[in-house]
């Protein structure tokens, strides 16, 4: 007989809903490729969830598995609490954008938002409302009459965006759909369908290699590597407090440096170059002067060994001033708190 806690416990479990998405030790691989090595996840209703990782870590061959592109070689994959691991792509409550947009050339921009609509026998008056409702949503509204060719990328881009909305779907899954566009609207781009997914309030997931476009855009994000999640957590987490070396190095510019057997990270903007002697910090020789519009890097050859890199902004200086620094004596510190050790691929407070 159960107790009063035990009820209490099943109570509340059945009010709290379950995650958009949960993956329970995926794993999936090619000959004797491992891509997906035992990943488990779970990403909540509403959510922008990002996959980020460098090419061949996993996050796309998760994404295709999610989709129904793919299926495991073992453990599941859930949608809202239902088990759809062996489900076909086309039963599933998702819809994937793609990088390349997919646009129906022939068709014009309505009817390639109404496609899918279509095919499901959704009346024609229906379906053509549905769609106008998805482009004003995404900023469109009184581009239904052109063909794909007269829009530019970003359109082409937000065209993909409203045919996968129009359904509705339970998690929106995005396979680098701004990789196509140039920086500055990619850069627009990205605070749009931040926007957007607000919104609707559906679930985003986003695979990127981006990481200043993970940073951006995300509510939480996975940073993957060789198939394994190396850490999950908000943007402020992954960059503020990295937990393994590799994410250290691969979010953002991070230096490692080894005294004492210990091995620690430090973020380049957190470290103060300055002429005074003092105790504590690092000394040593500026090496290379990067110069890079608003901040400059500058490369430090350290008298202990090893090198740091350390940014600045350029508020008050030149780049012939910054440039003239090269080859200059200087001592580097930091605040306590913004350093962290390294041991066996997690991190501590130094």
């Amino acid at each position: 007989m159960a107790t009063q806690a035990q009820a209490a416990a099943e109570a509340a479990a059945e009010r709290t809903p379950a995650p958009d998405v949960r993956l329970t030790e995926l794993r999936k691989t090619y000959g004797e490729v491992v891509a997906v090595a035992g990943v488990d996840l779970e990403i909540q209703p509403g959510e922008f969830f990002t996959m980020l990782g460098p090419s061949g870590s996993g996050k796309t061959t998760t994404l295709r598995l999610i989709a129904g592109f793919e299926r495991p070689d073992s453990g599941s994959v859930e949608l809202g609490g239902v088990d759809v691991s062996s489900t076909p792509p086309y039963l599933r409550d998702v819809n994937t954008v793609f990088q390349d947009y997919a646009l129906f050339p022939h068709m014009n921009v309505l009817e390639n938002v109404a496609y899918g609509l279509r095919v499901r026998g959704v009346r024609k008056q229906e379906r053509n409302g549905r769609a106008e409702e998805a482009l004003r949503l995404v900023r469109l509204e009184g581009f239904g009459r052109r063909k794909p060719v007269q829009l530019s990328g970003g359109q082409r881009q937000r065209v993909a965006l409203a045919r996968a909305i129009v359904n509705s779907p339970r998690v929106l899954l995005l396979d680098e759909p701004l990789g196509a566009l140039d920086l500055k609207l990619r850069e627009q781009m990205q605070i749009e369908l931040k926007a957007i997914q607000q919104d609707l309030g559906i679930t985003f997931l986003y695979v990127t290699h981006d990481q200043e476009e993970a940073l951006t855009m995300s509510d939480r994000i996975a940073v993957f590597n060789e198939g394994r999640i190396e850490q999950v957590g908000t943007p402020e987490e992954i960059y503020e407090h990295p937990t393994t070396e590799f994410v250290a190095g691969f979010v953002g510019v991070s230096n490692v440096l080894e005294r004492q057997g210990k091995r620690f990270t430090i973020r380049p903007e957190k470290i103060e170059m300055v002429d005074r002697e003092g105790d504590g910090g690092e000394t040593g020789t500026i090496k290379e002067v990067i110069y890079a519009g608003a901040f400059t890097r500058y490369i430090v050859d350290l008298d202990e060994g090893g090198e740091l890199t350390v940014m600045r902004q350029n508020l008050e200086t030149t780049s012939e001033q910054v440039l003239e620094e090269k080859g200059r004596r200087v001592r580097l510190e930091w605040r306590p708190e913004h350093t962290f050790t390294i041991e066996a691929g997690r991190e501590s407070r130094e």
